[in-house]
């Protein structure tokens, strides 16, 4: 049997193996811990090869083949299914010792970055050392794995529920987004030009240690860093390390602090961090993060914590996003013009009005024009002109405007810019894939997710092309993951979600997610629900979502069999799509 301390435990004299096999019956038999039937499987395999002493061989290939019954053309990188259901086991796992477990005295974590199971027990001092990364390799070529839902200000976790029900977070999330999101939609649609750019700027202070015995400033220098590394990867923002006497000039000095306090009192871990603007000290926005110790080692907390402070700071619909489009709804200011158009851009992106489409994309085109080496306005530009593929938005243009052609190219431009934008990365994704370069599509994904996985942008497009390419599975657990981790928009991934609903056949539940998504613009929305009640039978209302579609995207209904194909990759999954439409009565052509 392999160590506790070779499998990232702490305890010289580790449990035997009767004693972890027992302590897996214990949580397996337990109703506390919250795994589907995979998972469970998920979890005994890899312990049962830790025991056997095949801990080397527990690679997410092997892993997916065993468990997941996938075949010998598994990739990782664009299918991570083993990474999704390892962050799902550590979660059900951090649960089961929370609520059912306390008492137990052995302790089978997984920690991050490899898939190797610790064993120790319960009265063993915990390290602050780093665990065993074995995997290090393999987890940097792979996607990393989704992370839970944001938490409320108590600091506890909401449970990331399986990707088929309908989370209570979605009701709290359309109030959330109807007070957040208010002064987005009033972002302006055009602004002067202007030869600067002026990214909002995050001054990021050393948080500080508060614990009343001391003993926390490593943890608070490597929360610090943590935070500053994860928030880099959002080209949106900049994170500046030093304050006022820097020399900045007073207009470049960053108008927002991330503030921050460490307190640990015996094996509880609070992190209480506050946002504040720099030119009259309000707060505008304040959180507190907690963990138990004896469940995560430090490593593990300082990493997730941060994942979880530059989520709700930095990713569009985020507590800066929403700052600055209140300030840009009052009054514009002309030196800030390209970020302006990024804020313009969101707000068309949250109900997707075709009204607002053409003003949007000009500015973005002013944009490349003045700042043509700043990769971000090409990669959402390049985002305008696939909706006029995938929406049918601009149809009286002339087709030598050659809106795909012009997505591809500038998502192309905007990952030549920075092969690190995680958005243009997104926008190559989108582009490839409705040009029908699939496989360059779910790489180019692969990639947005392994830059930043915190941008529920990129991972819930990314969910949803996985989903439309087959990855159902996969593909709906993401998108889910999205919804309960982004402020807004309301509607998009709604949608997606009714298509993962339908395409198990479960009508009801497709209907549910589609009535959710209320987006009254989007031809696709109503295209659903018209499957869905197709597929129910409710004529009277498939009669009414094929009404708005001959007015409002006369072209989709005469190409159906060509616009589905365009987007569910698998002949399967479009002959089912096609029954409902089928079934409501559309003529679908041979």
């Amino acid at each position: 049997m392999q160590s506790a301390r070779a499998s990232g435990g702490d305890s010289a004299s580790p449990p035997d193996i009767l004693e972890i096999r027992g302590q897996l019956e214990r949580i397996l038999a337990s109703d506390e811990f919250l795994a589907p039937e995979r998972g469970r499987r998920f979890l005994q395999y890899v312990v049962e090869e830790t025991l056997a002493g095949r801990a080397d061989y527990l690679k997410a290939y092997t892993i997916a083949q065993e468990v997941f019954a996938r075949d010998s053309s598994f990739d990782a990188q664009n299918d991570p299914v083993v990474r999704i259901e390892a962050g799902r086991i550590r979660r059900g796992l951090e649960r089961y010792y929370l609520v059912a477990g306390q008492a137990d005295h052995i302790v089978i974590t997984i920690p991050k970055g490899a898939y190797v199971p610790c064993f120790r027990y319960a009265s063993a001092e915990r390290s602050l050392d780093p665990p065993a990364a074995k995997d290090a390799v393999e987890s940097a070529s792979e996607p990393p794995e989704p992370m839970q839902a944001p938490e409320h200000q108590d600091g506890s976790s909401r449970l990331s529920w399986t990707w088929y029900a309908l989370p209570a977070a979605i009701a709290l999330a359309v109030i959330a987004v109807t007070a957040f999101l208010s002064p987005l939609l009033l972002a302006p649609k055009f602004v002067p030009p202007f030869d600067g750019l002026a990214t909002p700027k995050v001054l990021v202070e050393p948080f500080e240690e508060i614990s009343k015995d001391g003993g926390s400033s490593g943890i608070a220098r490597g929360l610090t860093d943590e935070v500053i590394g994860e928030l880099a990867k959002f080209k949106e923002i900049a994170v500046v390390m030093k304050g006022p006497s820097s020399g900045l000039d007073k207009q470049e000095e960053p108008r927002f602090a991330l503030q921050g306090g460490v307190r640990i009192g015996g094996d509880k871990l609070r992190l209480t961090t506050r946002l504040v603007h720099r030119a009259d000290g309000s707060v505008i926005w304040a959180n507190n993060y907690d963990r138990d110790l004896r469940v995560q080692d430090v490593l593990e907390v300082e990493a997730d914590i941060a994942q979880r402070v530059a989520t709700a700071l930095a990713q569009p619909y985020g507590i800066i996003f929403q700052a600055d489009a209140g300030r840009a709804a009052q009054s514009p200011p002309d030196d800030w013009d390209a970020y302006a158009c990024t804020l313009s851009y969101y707000s068309y992106r949250v109900d997707l009005n075709p009204q607002n489409h053409a003003a949007v994309q000009d500015c973005l085109k002013r944009t490349t024009e003045r700042l043509p080496t700043y990769s971000t306005p090409w990669a959402l530009l390049s985002l305008t002109y696939l909706d006029e593929v995938r929406f049918q938005y601009r149809s009286d243009m002339p087709q030598s405007a050659r809106p795909l052609m012009l997505a591809v190219e500038t998502a192309e431009r905007a990952v030549d810019l920075d092969p690190q934008n995680a958005r243009a990365l997104q926008a190559l994704m989108l582009a490839s894939f409705f040009k029908g370069d699939v496989d360059v599509a779910l790489k180019a994904g692969a990639a947005a997710y392994a830059v930043n996985p915190n941008d529920t942008e990129v991972s819930g497009e990314y969910g949803f092309r996985l989903a439309l390419s087959g990855k159902w599975e996969t593909g709906c657990e993401l998108m889910s993951s999205a919804i309960n981790r982004n402020p807004g928009p309301v509607g998009y991934y709604e949608v997606g979600m009714a298509l993962c609903a339908y395409m198990r056949g479960d009508y009801q539940a497709a209907e549910l997610w589609a009535r959710m998504a209320d987006l009254k613009y989007n031809p696709m929305h109503h295209l659903v629900l018209l499957a869905v009640f197709g597929a129910q039978g409710k004529l009277d209302d498939a009669h009414k979502e094929e009404t708005w579609l001959k007015a409002n995207a006369p072209a989709l209904l005469t190409n159906i069999r060509k616009e589905v194909a365009l987007r569910l990759q698998r002949p399967s999954d479009q002959d089912h799509f096609l029954a409902g439409l089928r079934s409501a009565g559309i003529a679908i052509p041979l």
